[in-house]
């Protein structure tokens, strides 16, 4: 059988090889095809563009009603924080507790929130132009910032050498035409260049490092990128993929967003920042600011194609300027402080690369080279620009900065559009009519020269406030709010003043509204049950009121509070007030009123004194026999078992209940401020100052206490000697906390409070009141430690005065009492707490508004960041009115206040405030003057010498069924001293101002936000 033939068998390995060998024969082929594509990729750009523009095209947003459920606040860029998107999560919770709420807000696409949530930065058109704008309440302008205040609006305003010569040096193919699908994130030559060079750097390479920023990476950069910087690899790339799809999310062409690039970059970049002036951005401000150059006048040099040498040196001048700029933002602070001869030798520098490479001709360049660069001098020529302002522009710019907690320089860059309650024109016309008060030929024709008014020779020192309100459903709005200074302090609200018999409306109104208590506890009672009631004689009020239902079954609660408005108070000055740990007389202003016994309802139409006294005292008696506690029979009885009771009950429970109250007034504040706090409810002697000092700062030295003593009595006279021997006496184990409490005449636990939160300003309530278990106890110990009852009677009863009044505060605070505190005394009720004309004013709105509490407004819409991703839009809560004291209380005290007008202390501007057909309308109100001195006083209680702090005089009115307000003419200072003006003062000058005010109080339908309606006369 034949043998089959062997095939000839290939080389061993011979396979691999050649599988080997297609496989580098096909990787070549791809990556020469791969080099092809990219090299395609890197000149026409067009994956990228389709990819970018598609993607970006589902990053969305757009406003809706209600607060965003998808939206994401955008990170610490300097660009974000200065315009207020950063701090959205800070303003919306503040402006929300202020009774604001979120009227419409943006949501983001589901794209976008995912996009924003990976670090990203949000796309969109950003504002090459933002700052707060503020309108009345009809709309008209009444403040407007804009920042930068100039700049490029567009690309074609934009002087050509300047263009050319920033991309020379940035950027050179930016804005190439022949690449209309180009990504200006980036510059593929120098990106490699950029990463060559940090390749180099980490394997120790000789070479120099070379960045691969654009001009489009860099706006991302100083916008939105941490502190401006670019701290990390991965915070490059997150503002060149952030910067590619900006470039692209108006379609794939992207010149027109490449130029775009070059304005905003010459409009926003960053140039460090002056000392007095803050931030310099964008070349309009750094030309200013750097350079005292006019910014126009550069444009117009640098546009200029004239070729005489005048111009050519303006134009080379102008050159050197932009350019070293230009050059300078690469390290700003240095280049244009301590590096400006370094600058001007790379300006120099670049001048001649201009020039070489064609950018500029040779004619320019040699000017350019030949100018010298002048830097402002800030002393000489300071950066500030005056912003125009008045006082309602700055009553609500105050306002605004409160309510976001931003200062006035911050406040204006904040992309932020504000509606203020106020009504432009007639605040300007009253601003107006308040000025010319000071000149005696206008005050003498207005009738405010006189008896109880003022003298030719003084009224230019005289200041007055007016504040006026408009009851609307949703708010008391303030249409007016000015004063007659060009300072910014406003009197209205940011004063304290002793606005005197204007109190006694706050002590009618809680009298009123007690009897009301009263009503509504017993008001149903048969007359056999209320006369089994046992009520001690103490409690005058609650005895009158049973003896008032007894009499009077089934009475209503308006014909109750007409009985008391009915009521007898003696004006007689003759009798002694335990009052302020001590005991105090008071007199009238009119010395026949000391033998009446008035009505209540006559002593507040003439603002009688002493009858007022008299009634708080039964506030603060009822306040005391009425709480809870009913502490104050313990004075009655020496031998009670509750006194001991009364101690650790009060020392365990209710101590930290009143420490509670203290805790309230200095929640929230820095420790300058709670000391401030604590000695503004205080009538200053040496003795009590020195008390506080030596307890609070025991380790103080001599100066100091000196200092801290004289300071606070605002007087020098009191001496050295006098000052030693208090340091001593008073110094530490000297006396206890009761007994310092006592000489100081404040609560004891208020006293230690305040010296444990010196000690520990961060503390909570729960540490403080973990701290207190022992002074606690011992505050109350010295009860039962005097030998005489006298002696624990007195302690007693100004301890239950003290806690009267705490509750009484509450009772104000309720009705707009703007203070952490009342002062423990009787006198409150001729003003010596203070007080202030705006929170008179919302008194006086609530009376109105019969008994309900309405927000006050002077801010109306909020609409931050119109047009961006971040837009939101706030409004006023339309559901926030609170009834802070019944319906007849409101109508009793407004009748009673009628009577003011019509026939007692402000009758003179009685009918001057009348409707089209002639008849007056209804009005009401209530004076008050106040005299704020320093007195010294001797043995005896004789007063040595007396010296005025300042002199006011308020009326707080109510004009028709919707308006009211307060007017205050104000001296301050020693020149007080020689005042003698009244309430009449601000009564006459409200008459003055009736020609103003009447037509926009024409009728119930119309607001003062329309035009006002035309003034007719009686038969016209």
């Amino acid at each position: 059988m034949a043998e089959t033939p062997t095939p000839p068998q290939k080389p061993k390995g011979r396979g691999k090889r050649y599988a080997w060998r297609l496989f580098w024969l096909l990787l070549v082929v791809a990556l020469i095809a791969l080099g092809f594509a990219i090299a395609k990729e890197v000149r026409t750009s067009k994956l990228q563009a389709r990819e970018f523009s598609r993607f970006a095209a589902s990053l969305s947003y757009s406003m809706h009603t209600g607060p965003s459920n998808s939206m994401l606040y955008p990170g610490n860029g300097p660009f974000d924080q200065r315009l207020g998107y950063s701090a959205l999560g800070d303003f919306l919770p503040r402006l929300l507790k202020r009774g604001y709420v979120i009227e419409q807000q943006t949501r983001f696409s589901p794209e976008l929130l995912s996009y924003s949530q990976k670090g990203f930065f949000v796309p969109y058109a950003e504002k090459i132009q933002a700052g707060l704008s503020i309108t009345d309440c009809s709309g008209a302008s009444l403040y407007q910032y804009n920042y930068p205040q100039q700049l490029y609006a567009n690309f074609a305003q934009i002087p050509p050498v300047v263009v050319h010569s920033l991309l020379f040096v940035e950027n050179r193919d930016l804005l190439d035409p022949k690449q209309p699908l180009a990504n200006p994130a980036v510059d593929w030559p120098r990106f490699a260049i950029a990463a060559y060079s940090q390749i180099a750097k980490m394997l120790h390479l000789p070479g120099q490092s070379a960045g691969g920023s654009t001009l489009a990476t860099q706006l991302e950069k100083y916008r939105h990128s941490p502190d401006g910087l670019t701290a990390s690899g991965s915070e490059k790339l997150r503002q060149m993929i952030s910067a590619s799809v900006r470039a692209y999310q108006d379609g794939p062409q992207t010149l027109l967003a490449r130029q775009k690039v070059v304005r905003d970059y010459l409009n926003s970049v960053p140039l460090s920042a002056v000392p007095g002036h803050g931030e310099v951005h964008g070349m309009a401000e750094g030309l200013r600011v750097w350079y005292d150059s006019d910014f126009n006048q550069v444009n117009q040099r640098l546009a200029s194609t004239a070729t005489d040498a005048r111009s050519l040196a303006n134009k080379g001048l102008a050159l050197r300027e932009v350019l070293s700029l230009m050059i300078a933002q690469r390290r700003p602070s240095y280049y244009l402080t301590k590096g400006r001869k370094e600058l001007a030798q790379l300006t120099d520098s670049h001048i001649r690369l201009l020039a070489q490479n064609n950018v500029i001709d040779p004619a320019l360049a040699s000017a350019a080279l030949a100018s010298h660069a002048t830097y402002r001098d800030w002393q000489l020529a300071p950066t500030t620009q005056a912003i125009e302002t008045n006082k309602g522009i700055s009553v609500a710019r105050n306002r605004l900065s409160t309510m976001l907690k931003r200062p006035l320089y911050d406040l204006d860059r904040l992309d932020l559009s504000a509606t203020s309650t106020l009504q432009a024109d007639l605040q300007g016309q009253v601003s107006t009519y308040l000025q010319q008060l000071a000149d005696p030929a206008v005050a003498g024709k207005l009738g405010l020269l006189g008896p109880s008014l003022l003298t030719p020779a003084s009224t230019a020192q005289v200041r007055y406030s007016f504040t006026l309100f408009e009851l609307t459903p949703d708010g008391a709005r303030a249409r007016v709010q000015t004063d007659s200074t060009d300072q910014p302090f406003d009197i209205n609200e940011g004063s304290k003043l002793e606005l005197g018999s204007t109190a006694k409306l706050r002590v009618l109104t809680t009298y009123l509204q007690i009897i009301a208590e009263l009503h509504d506890r017993y008001g149903e009672q048969s007359s056999t049950a209320l006369k089994k009631i046992q009520i001690t004689d103490q409690d005058p009020l609650t005895r009158w009121s049973l003896g008032y239902l007894i009499q009077n079954p089934g009475a209503k609660l308006a014909n109750m509070l007409d009985a008391a408005l009915n009521r007898h108070y003696s004006a007689n000055p003759g009798e002694g007030f335990f009052t302020g740990g001590g005991m105090h007389h008071f007199h009238n202003f009119r010395n026949q009123d000391n033998t009446r016994s008035p009505t209540l309802r006559d002593a507040i139409r003439e603002s009688i004194n002493l009858p007022f006294v008299r009634l708080m005292r039964d506030v603060v008696r009822y306040t005391s026999y009425q709480s809870p506690s009913n502490n104050s029979d313990l004075l009655s009885d020496d031998q009670n078992p509750r006194r001991q009771e009364y101690l650790s009950r009060f020392a365990d429970r209710e101590g930290t209940t009143y420490m509670l109250k203290f805790w309230k007034r200095y929640k929230g504040k820095d420790s300058t401020a709670r000391l401030d706090t604590f000695l503004d409810s205080m009538h200053p002697t040496a003795i009590r100052m020195s008390a506080v000092h030596r307890y609070l700062f025991p380790n103080a030295d001599q100066a100091t206490f000196n200092n801290f003593v004289r300071s606070h009595l605002r007087t020098d006279k009191v001496t050295d000697e006098r000052l030693n021997t208090l340091y001593q006496s008073y110094g530490p184990g000297a006396y206890n906390l009761p007994d310092q409490g006592y000489i100081a005449k404040v609560h004891p636990l208020d006293l230690w409070l305040l010296g444990y939160l010196l000690k520990n300003p961060q503390a909570t309530f729960q540490q403080a009141t973990a701290a207190s278990e022992f002074e606690r106890q011992e505050v109350y110990s010295w009860l039962f430690k005097s030998r005489h009852k006298s002696a624990r009677d007195s302690r007693i009863r100004t301890m239950l005065e003290i806690e009267a009044f705490l509750d009484i505060h509450q009772r104000w605070q309720k009705v707009g009492y703007p203070f952490d505190h009342l002062v423990p005394s009787l006198a409150t009720a001729l003003g010596s707490s203070g007080d202030r004309p705006a929170a008179l004013s919302e008194l006086m709105g609530i009376i109105l508004n019969d008994g309900v509490r309405l927000p006050v407004l002077r801010i109306d819409t909020l609409h931050f960041a119109a047009d961006t991703p971040y837009e939101t839009r706030l409004v006023n809560d339309p559901d926030k009115g609170v009834r802070v004291m019944p319906s007849e209380v409101a109508t009793a005290v407004r009748e009673a206040l009628s009577q003011v007008v019509d026939a007692g202390t402000a009758r003179r501007v009685s009918g001057s405030f009348k409707l089209n057909d002639g008849s007056p309308l209804a009005m009401g109100g209530k004076t008050g003057t106040g005299d704020n001195r320093i007195e010294s006083i001797g043995a005896g209680g004789r007063v040595i010498s007396s010296k005025s702090i300042n002199r006011t005089a308020t009326f707080v009115f109510y004009i028709g069924p919707k308006h009211f307000g307060t007017l205050t003419a104000f001296v301050p200072g020693s020149s007080a001293q020689a005042f003698k003006f009244t309430s009449a003062l601000p009564v006459q000058v409200l008459k003055g101002m009736a020609p103003i005010l009447t037509p926009y109080l024409q009728t119930d339908t119309q607001t003062l936000c329309q035009a006002p309606a035309p003034v007719q006369t009686a038969g016209k």
